[in-house]
């Protein structure tokens, strides 16, 4: 029983056993340049599916390889789309790669959109990468907004 009791002290008294990975979140922005394909085998009636190849600038330089499917009337206002890319290049000075998972709806109430990185997708640099990256567009240019976090 003493040793049991000394083990679990010494754990709760000797953090530096097991060392935290913390992580400080930061912020990335930039432009990026799309270009949306419609592909043939859309899964099912009522959907399409588009390739999505993108070029970064600003404090991502990169490319984006990705697949899209939509379904509902965007002429109508009431559509939806989900999404997944991979970006690769280096984003504010360190190499790899991430995925990004898309999930946007648009209705009488407007648009809503989330794009997070996908868990256990980052490479190289960028490996436990975490964020939510936020697509802006005015005057058709797009731009983006990224807050992430990586392990350090």
């Amino acid at each position: 029983m003493l040793r049991l009791n000394t083990a679990v002290l010494l754990l709760a008294v000797s953090p530096s056993l097991f060392p935290q990975t913390t992580s400080m979140t930061h912020h990335a922005q930039g432009t990026f340049k799309v270009d949306i394909q419609p592909l043939a085998n859309a899964p099912a009636q009522g959907l399409s599916r588009f390739s999505i190849n993108k070029k970064f600038d600003g404090d991502i330089k990169g490319t984006s390889k990705g697949e899209m499917i939509s379904g509902g009337d965007p002429k109508q206002g009431a559509a939806g789309y989900v999404a997944m890319e991979v970006v690769t290049g280096t984003l504010m000075g360190k190499t790899g790669s991430f995925a990004l998972q898309h999930m946007a709806t648009m209705n009488q109430n407007g648009p809503k959109m989330s794009v997070i990185v996908v868990p256990g997708s980052g490479t190289g640099e960028l490996k436990g990468i975490s964020g939510e990256f936020q697509i802006q567009i005015a005057n058709r240019q797009h731009s983006y907004a990224f807050d992430y976090a990586l392990p350090q």
